[in-house]
């Protein structure tokens, strides 16, 4: 791996870590507010609304189509929120977090050629027990 590679590896990954940090900030400022037990609708409007006023580019309800065999196809996806057109933000509001929660945001990711996705359940005590950092190389 080239020096110019690495460099521009490192950059990216930080860009990535501060995206992330301020994304979790956000959605720990709208867990204390909230609490957990409400409709997911109710967070990512709340968590949407944080986001912009962190002067975050946010697209809520962002479609996503699936390509097969070069046909693209309108399958109803969406992603709950896309943060700063590279940060895929799944909500939840469940009693945990399946792997089938897991394995969404991984093919959202595919999907939509993006790398990074955060899995956020609300509806726990502790927010930090309810966050996922996917990341798909």
């Amino acid at each position: 791996m080239e020096a110019m590679e690495i460099a521009e590896r490192a950059q990216k990954s930080l860009v990535d870590e501060k995206l992330t940090s301020a994304v979790i900030a956000a959605a720990l400022e709208v867990h204390r507010n909230l609490g957990p037990g409400l409709l997911e609708s109710a967070y990512e409007a709340c968590l949407i609304h944080e986001l912009q006023s962190a002067r975050l580019k946010v697209c809520a309800q962002k479609p996503l189509a699936l390509v097969y065999k070069g046909l693209r196809l309108d399958c109803g996806y969406r992603l709950d929120v896309l943060v700063e057109d590279r940060l895929i933000v799944e909500i939840k509001a469940v009693e945990r977090i399946l792997p089938i929660h897991v394995a969404q945001v991984i093919s959202y990711l595919k999907l939509s050629g993006h790398r990074l996705g955060l899995l956020i359940n609300f509806n726990v005590r502790l927010l930090k027990d309810g966050i996922r950092r996917i990341i798909q190389d």
